[in-house]
């Protein structure tokens, strides 16, 4: 993916100066590379310079690597350094390379240690003696078995809170106070529908942030498949908000780079279904680099993608996903899902000063069905839409309750807040008193205020638009077992399935139907 988007960019003339370096040891553990493969592979590459050096020459190394440095630098170009390398010992401490290597090619290896090529140059070049370089060494050595044993004295990690410190290292009033540099000061004169309410979200912060980046596939000359980043791109400039190629790796590889270059980038994925392919870049990389580098690395970004099922007209499922268990696995990472344009507006705006301010990392998950609807009960009545205030403000982990009914509470998200907002009304007048909270954040779930509105009624319902398995119902219900809760406790879920096309898509998501009946066989259970 990465050498496809530098030959992308090269090919177009826009500048992209980074320099590949391949460590060719002609092995994957015990796998061997074919002879030539590399060169095969990358010596004509269009739009990629290719240059090779062997690397227990180090006289060699810095002649090419310093001529193919300044002109990746000068031509703003990308480029890829072939260094030829030896390994010693296995991969790993149980792998015996002598199970697979012979003598001979081991043997042979040793007069390629680019130790003893270093030693070399520096007799021929340099006016070392050998007897000089065999003292350094041994000064070396001491000097590094020095330090391994100091650090084995150094005091070790005791707790699991000192471990997982660096995975949510949050400063929620620090984040506050930059929320409001970052928040219109004046309300929205008319009620914005979901698209339109993280639109003008994205116009403030970008204007309020210089080192705001928004892209991702379509976001700029067309505005988003679904109209969400619509003029985005001629407010900011294109600098600032731009296309990419459709690859989700390379999206959120640039992410990642930007992010720790000192930008907060707002990268979109397509969809949810999209998100897949590149996951990786979230869990092997994002959301890891703060906890390996014990907070010292931080590199905060929000991920927008357009997600669940409901849609009208438009199906299948790689455009209607609901597959969110991936998101909750990783530690550390943030799961925003807002359900109403208004908590859309607050929540992005929170993610974005979390990034800037603590380096979190977000996932901000937008319900499709969601982005222009304007109705809730009633066709015409625009109850779903909402005008923005300045002074609504949503926490990291702060969840929104709808009642004060005192016999069902209802926990739900995204989508699942329209259609239990509906069955509340009607429950409602049949004289059951509803509570409906919208969860808004997935990961980390709003504990405090799940636990506190499960005491107030005497049944829960959970109702869960994801899968019966791995959806995020499982570990809300389990939170409220563990937190005591002792009342009635039942859920309601869309299928174990993919969604499929059309009208079909309603057999197995989760329906106000099925979310009322569940509400009567557990309160008449």
């Amino acid at each position: 993916g990465a050498f496809n988007t530098a030959a992308y960019c090269a090919y177009q003339q826009l500048p992209l100066p980074l320099l590949f370096v391949c460590e060719d040891n002609r092995l994957g553990i015990s796998v061997r590379t074919p002879s030539g493969w590399i060169e095969s592979a990358f010596g004509s590459r269009p739009h990629l310079r290719y240059a090779a050096a062997d690397g227990d020459d180090p006289l060699e190394v810095e002649a090419v690597a310093s001529e193919l440095a300044d002109w990746v630098r000068s031509k703003r170009k990308p480029a890829f350094l072939h260094l030829r390398t030896v390994r010693y010992g296995g991969h790993a401490g149980t792998d015996v390379e002598a199970a697979y290597r012979t003598a001979v090619e081991l043997r042979a290896d040793v007069q390629r240690d680019p130790i003893l090529g270093t030693a070399r140059a520096l007799v021929d070049t340099a006016g070392w003696t050998r007897s000089e370089l065999v003292q350094r060494h041994d000064e070396v050595a001491e000097m590094v078995y020095k330090v391994a044993a100091d650090l084995a004295e150094a005091e070790q990690l005791t707790t699991s809170v000192e471990v997982m410190r660096p995975l949510a290292m949050r400063r929620p009033d620090v984040v506050a106070e930059h929320v409001a540099t970052l928040t219109p000061t004046t309300p929205s004169a008319e009620p914005l529908t979901f698209a339109q309410a993280v639109n003008t979200t994205l116009a403030a912060v970008l204007e309020r942030q210089s080192n705001v980046l928004v892209f991702g596939e379509d976001v700029a000359v067309k505005g988003g498949v679904y109209g969400v980043t619509k003029g985005l791109m001629s407010r900011a400039g294109g600098g600032r908000v731009f296309d990419t190629l459709l690859d989700e790796t390379s999206i959120l590889g640039l992410a990642n780079g930007t992010a720790i270059s000192g930008f907060v980038p707002i990268p979109e994925i397509e969809y949810l279904a999209y998100l897949h392919n590149a996951e990786d870049q979230l869990r092997g990389e994002a959301a890891t680099l703060s906890f390996f580098s014990n907070g010292q690395y931080r590199n905060g970004l929000v991920v927008r993608v357009a997600g669940y099922g409901y849609q009208e007209g438009f199906g299948g499922h790689f455009h209607n996903d609901d597959a969110v268990a991936v998101l909750r696995d990783i530690p550390g990472l943030v799961v925003a899902s807002p359900s109403r344009p208004d908590d859309a507006a607050a929540m992005l705006t929170t993610c974005v000063a979390a990034a800037h301010v603590d380096g979190t990392v977000s996932v901000f998950l937008e319900p499709i069905a969601r982005y222009h609807t304007q109705d809730l009960y009633e066709p015409g009545d625009r109850e779903w839409m909402a005008p923005l205030q300045p002074d609504h403000r949503v926490a990291i982990g702060s969840a929104r309750t709808y009642g004060s009914g005192l016999d069902l509470t209802i926990i739900t998200c995204g989508n699942g807040v329209l259609l239990s907002l509906r069955v509340a009304r009607r429950l409602a007048g049949r004289g059951v008193g509803v509570r409906v909270v919208d969860m808004r954040w997935l990961s980390p779930l709003p504990i405090d205020d799940l636990v506190r509105e499960a005491h107030a009624t005497r049944a829960v319902l959970v109702a869960d638009e994801t899968r019966a398995s791995g959806g995020w119902s499982e570990g809300v219900i389990t939170a409220l077992i563990d937190a005591g809760i002792t009342t009635k406790i039942g859920r309601a879920t869309s299928k174990d399935s993919f969604i499929p096309l059309g009208d079909a898509a309603k057999l197995v998501l989760l329906s106000e139907d099925e979310i009322e009946a569940a509400a009567y066989r557990l309160l008449h259970s």
